[in-house]
């Protein structure tokens, strides 16, 4: 496991390049979101998938959410039609996971073999670096159940040399998951409360 620092705001380009390197590998790398360091592998890959889940020893029953580009991006992995895309550009890039009709095309390991996943586009550069060419996964970077850490030592007291790299954008002070919207029922409905809730704007 390495432990690269990266400046969040303007990224180093070889160290993305590392990073993308080893997602495109099948590897897994800890990465800073706009919330808190979530655990990233190519959701193509269902072996860098399953080293998700070891990684966090989580159960196969729990879904796991993917971190995207742009909001075009969406149409590729899962369902959305014309209202819920002009909300999703509202609030996106954004602290929100928005849950959708998943498309066949998206392993059911992810989706807890349910027909819905979970949808991710930070405010972030290094999210959006390294999900552009493949989406990726997005779950926080802690054993589940415990505390989601919010620096890297704390990651790797928590997860150790289940990673291949952990890129170190510093601390995350009262780390937040979050906001987590079922888009699939109307009304919408706030499955989690996290650092941002807004729905009474969604509307306006």
């Amino acid at each position: 496991m390495k432990i690269v620092k990266i400046n969040s705001k303007k990224p180093e380009n070889e160290k993305i390049a590392l990073a993308k390197k080893i997602l495109r590998n099948g590897g897994i790398v800890v990465y800073p979101t706009d919330t808190v360091y979530g655990i990233g592998a190519n959701i193509f890959d269902e072996k860098a998938v399953q080293k998700v889940y070891f990684a966090k020893k989580r159960s196969r029953s729990k879904p796991i959410s993917i971190c995207l580009s742009r909001i075009e991006d969406i149409k590729e992995v899962a369902c959305i039609d014309r209202d819920t895309e002009r909300i999703a550009r509202k609030i996106l890039p954004g602290p929100f996971t928005l849950i959708l009709k998943k498309k066949e095309g998206v392993s059911p390991l992810l989706t807890a073999g349910e027909d819905k996943i979970g949808v991710r586009i930070p405010d972030s550069r290094i999210c959006k670096e390294l999900s552009e060419d493949f989406p990726i996964t997005t779950t926080s970077a802690n054993i589940s159940g415990m505390k989601v850490p919010e620096s890297a030592d704390g990651v790797v007291k928590q997860l150790g040399d289940s990673v291949d790299l952990i890129l170190d954008a510093g601390v995350f002070e009262h780390a937040v998951p979050s906001t987590v919207i079922d888009m699939t029922v109307f009304p919408l409905k706030i499955l989690r409360k996290g650092s941002k809730t807004v729905l009474n704007e969604i509307f306006k």
